[in-house]
């Protein structure tokens, strides 16, 4: 046997110099850099299927997202109700205009012609990925109360029953998820249309999670068909 096996184990000590900033300022950082990349993808989308120029809701939801990434610092503004509320406010907005493009895309596709059908084949693309991150985002927020509330413990009952929490024997402990637990759950929802490792518990995860899985659905099917019928 082992005699390294015998000795307790220690928890590793907090990491100084660069890696440690990181590993501190990486979850507030990371839903931010989400939401950056899913406004970027905005900015892609043929006009055929944005409210005005492509650029106006794009602008609007970066003047919020510079806010929100200038206030976060402060850790009285990080850990504040405020901040959680303005985060889900600005998802909602982004995830309010991916739909009405989705439904413009849909009105599109369906009687529209073959004119500028690449670039609408191109939008749903886009509107597809878009999607994902930010279900991902509606996830990481819901889930127990949100990321400060889970790392606090004063989320209550989780809203999503991940595969380490039932079998703790594959985690290290006081395991939680993270943020790319929520992209993957999203990823998978979005093109299985059905929960695969990640299972809702609560009403709200369901409806959340049906809610992706139906604009999944309706996104590819209609960007397939079309694409079948440009290319014949």
């Amino acid at each position: 046997m082992d005699r390294s096996e015998e000795l307790p184990k220690t928890p590793r000590p907090p990491r100084n110099g660069l890696l440690g900033l990181v590993e501190r300022w990486l979850p507030f950082w990371e839903p931010q850099l989400v939401v950056a990349c899913a406004i970027a993808l905005q900015l892609s989308l043929s006009e055929d299927v944005t409210i005005g120029p492509s650029w106006l809701f794009p602008a609007l939801e970066g003047a919020l997202l510079v806010g929100l990434v200038l206030a976060s610092p402060h850790p009285s503004v990080r850990h504040s109700r405020l901040r959680r509320h303005v985060a889900i406010g600005m998802i909602g907005l982004v995830s309010a205009a991916n739909m009405v493009s989705l439904v413009r895309l849909c009105h599109h596709l369906l009687v529209g012609g073959k004119e500028n059908g690449h670039a609408l084949i191109l939008s749903g693309i886009v509107l597809w990925c878009t999607n994902v991150l930010l279900f991902a985002l509606w996830y990481w927020e819901v889930d127990r109360g949100g990321p400060v509330a889970r790392a606090c413990d004063e989320g209550g009952f989780p809203d999503f029953m991940f595969v380490q929490m039932d079998k703790t024997q594959f985690a290290p402990p006081g395991w939680r998820p993270q943020l790319v637990d929520y992209l993957y759950l999203s990823f998978t929802n979005a093109t299985a249309f059905s929960p695969t490792d990640t299972m809702p518990l609560t009403p709200i995860a369901k409806w959340l999670m049906t809610g992706q899985s139906v604009a999944s659905l309706v996104t590819v099917a209609l960007v397939v068909s079309r694409a079948v019928n440009i290319l014949s």
